[in-house]
């Protein structure tokens, strides 16, 4: 669960961004109130946390990725 908040989190974040970078728009400010408001700034928050989260899956999906490789290949000699 805590994964998919994240990366949800992650994308909305990586549009906003995307948006400043082509458009100079901010999309969360613009919802929210600006960018100094409380509800924008607990968002950013919110994303920067999503972003350290994400690093954690970067490993974590790497070790379950070849552990699972590794009994694909078991069941395959089997066969």
């Amino acid at each position: 669960m805590w994964d998919k908040l994240a990366l949800i989190l992650l994308i909305i974040g990586g549009l906003n961004w995307g948006l400043v970078g082509m458009f100079e728009f901010d999309l969360i400010a613009r919802l929210f109130g600006g960018s100094d408001s409380a509800l924008s700034r607990i968002v950013y928050i919110l994303t920067a946390i999503s972003a350290i989260w994400g690093i954690t899956m970067l490993f974590r999906n790497h070790a379950v990725d070849d552990s699972r490789s590794s009994s694909h290949r078991r069941v395959e000699s089997h066969s």
